[in-house]
């Protein structure tokens, strides 16, 4: 017999021996790599046939990615109840991946109630498996008392280990744990070394802080071209707080060339965004006409939205465009609520505004008790007018009524101060 024909008796004997073990020569399914290979090619109808067909059979990771597929509403209709069934099979078999997500169902309620106790547990199997998203959300429960006691230690734990698996959310708040001190006594410098490895990998929250940490010379030395620098990557990810401080930079000409526009073009995105310092300069822009065509309007409008989230100068501003009917019909009663509520945070002009307003009659029951107040509490923080317009009011006064007014002015300053 000739080697040729020995090499193909061999050949077909291996073949023979292969097919009498019972070994499939093509099988229907090669197995999750093949699913996964068409999951990420978004061909979500012959991943979820694969990922079907291996979970029923068992196999943890195609459970994950059918729970995956359920959830996102990937190549099926969305579906949070059979999200959690298949999350659940796969968690039971310690799939770590998938009891991160299980946690998250509940932690979140999109399943059933809001179940922080739950959430954690599965948080916790997932982080003994090393899972370093769930070792995040496990230390963010301990560092803000959620279905556990306050533990600021354990929580240093959790997102030190997280954080050392590259996961920039923990990064991130690590950096911000040395800056404050949580849990940890404070270090500026590691403090800017995490936020650093968060904001490489484009944490925006990150990227801003380095920015504060370089504006204000926070454990490094001050440097606005720098804090430009970032506050720029992080305005580009439309992190509101970050558009505001890109705009004060180039308004004030900070570490970059002054350029009113640019700056009011940051303050209207971060003012869109609900960013209130912003959205009170947007409305000193329109009022004073400046920088774009004046618009009391407008400018009442984004007073007002900066005025309802607290802004003091905003509510003093909002309260004075009412007194003078700009933008709106004067309305005296609308004045003294705006006055009142920047006053209450110690806005000066407010309160003295206030004395004026009660000392005149203006929209209120003319109150002289009252109007000496006021002034009392604008002159305490050095207004030389209010001053002068307590002596006017005491002029006017009876020892009993000044005592009184005293009185008050204590009583307020002891409930707002």
């Amino acid at each position: 017999m000739s080697d040729l024909m020995k090499k193909k008796l061999i050949k077909l004997f291996y073949i023979s021996v292969f097919f009498a073990l019972g070994m499939p020569a093509i099988p229907a399914f090669s197995g999750v790599n093949e699913a996964l290979i068409d999951y990420r090619n978004s061909q979500f109808s012959a991943a979820f046939a694969q990922f079907r067909q291996l979970a029923n059979a068992g196999d943890a990771e195609a459970q994950y990615h059918l729970g995956l597929m359920y959830e996102n509403g990937q190549g099926v209709p969305q579906d949070y109840k059979l999200a959690m069934t298949w999350y659940k099979a796969a968690a039971d078999q310690e799939y770590a991946k998938a009891q991160l997500n299980l946690g998250s169902l509940y932690d979140d309620g999109r399943v059933v109630s809001q179940d922080a106790k739950t959430a954690m547990i599965w948080y916790r199997k997932a982080s003994m498996h090393g899972n370093a998203q769930a070792q995040y959300k496990l230390a963010l429960m301990y560092a803000n008392g959620k279905a556990v006691s306050k533990d600021e230690k354990t929580a240093i734990l959790w997102m030190r280990k997280s954080a050392e698996q590259a996961e920039p959310n923990a990064q991130y708040q690590l950096g911000s744990m040395y800056e404050n001190g949580i849990g940890i006594a404070k270090d500026a410098k590691l403090a800017i070394l995490w936020y650093r490895k968060a904001a490489d990998q484009g944490n925006a929250g990150a990227q801003f802080n380095i920015g504060q940490v370089y504006e204000n010379g926070r454990g490094v030395p001050q440097d606005y071209n720098a804090a430009v620098s970032w506050y720029q990557k992080a305005a580009q990810q439309a992190h509101p707080e970050a558009q505001y401080r890109l705009g004060v930079m180039l308004a004030l000409g900070r570490g970059v060339r002054q350029d009113d526009k640019s700056a009011m073009i940051w303050f209207q995105q971060a003012a869109d965004r609900g960013q209130a310092n912003a959205q009170y300069n947007l409305g000193a822009m329109y009022e004073s006409g400046q920088i774009v065509a004046q618009d009391y309007k407008l400018a009442l409008v984004w007073y007002r939205k900066s005025a309802e989230q607290g802004i003091a100068m905003a509510q003093y501003n909002l309260a004075s465009m009412y007194a003078n009917g700009k933008g709106a019909a004067k309305d005296d009663k609308e004045a003294l609520l705006w006055y009142l509520k920047a006053a209450e945070q110690g806005h000066a002009e407010a309160q003295f505004n206030l004395g004026w307003v009660y000392a005149n009659g203006q929209g209120v029951t003319a109150d002289i008790e009252q109007a000496h107040m006021w002034f009392n509490l604008a002159a305490s923080s050095g207004d030389k007018d209010a001053i002068k317009n307590r002596k006017v009011a005491e002029s006017m006064m009876t020892p009993k009524q000044i005592e009184h007014a005293q009185a008050m002015a204590r009583e307020w300053q002891m409930k707002y101060k």
